[in-house]
């Protein structure tokens, strides 16, 4: 049977690539225990939006591996503006672009990224993530989890905007998150609904994209494996 969800799970998370990602496992867990905890037709909406984005193509128009990243300064948790620039002075950049840390398959992600941070900077590397919620809600984010990489906030998605990754959340979902007690328009402060794709990039000191993970469907990610791979290639 376990066989058999997660043949099914990797089906249904439509995605460009050809392999499972290294997150595929503990994803279809954790969405066992929503189906558990609220049934599935409390997800009904969440799926069919996710489906809905893939066929939409939602983050298809971001930079491609081999092209330059677009630049940016954002502030951190503590106010402190991070420009893209200044990261790079120290080594390649690991960019990850999350939704917010009311989206449980982010913070799967990020959690899987703080536990392979001594990897990641083993290699030269700085971790940076950047979600469109207010900054002190990042902060209070990222304080609660212990998170050790850099968080910025993106208000308005500007930066996001950027890297072609942002679209306007349906309805239908903004309504059962609200359900559920979460407002986005509050933890973002703007009632825009808009959010971006999850994505991860790794950025070389040229400035150059030399790995890129767009997920139209949020339930699908990738872990440090592939981004480890990609940074140990940089080194060779």
């Amino acid at each position: 049977m376990e066989r058999l969800a997660m043949a099914f799970y990797r089906e249904s998370m439509s995605t460009p690539q050809t392999t499972s990602p290294s997150l595929t496992e503990a994803a279809l867990a954790l969405r066992t225990e929503f189906q558990a905890a609220y049934g599935a037709d409390a997800l009904a909406p969440f799926d069919r939006d996710a489906t809905a984005m893939v066929a939409d193509g939602i983050g298809s128009a971001a930079p491609a591996v081999g092209t330059s990243a677009p630049a940016f300064a954002l502030p951190d948790i503590h106010g402190a503006s991070r420009a893209l620039t200044d990261l790079l002075a120290a080594g390649p950049v690991v960019l990850v672009f999350y939704r917010g840390a009311w989206c449980p398959y982010c913070n799967l992600q990020l959690h899987a990224f703080q536990a392979a941070l001594g990897e990641i900077e083993a290699t030269g590397a700085t971790l940076v993530a950047v979600s469109p919620q207010r900054p002190d809600n990042s902060l209070s984010f990222a304080e609660k989890e212990g998170l050790g990489f850099t968080v910025l906030s993106d208000r308005l998605n500007t930066v996001a905007r950027t890297y072609g990754l942002v679209f306007r959340q349906p309805d239908t979902s903004t309504a059962r998150q609200k359900e559920l007690g979460v407002d986005i328009a509050e933890v973002n402060g703007d009632d825009s609904y808009e959010l971006p794709a999850a994505a991860t990039f790794v950025i070389d000191t040229d400035a150059v994209i030399r790995f890129r993970s767009v997920s139209a469907d949020y339930r699908w990610r990738v872990g440090p494996e592939e981004v480890l791979t990609a940074l140990r290639t940089l080194t060779r």
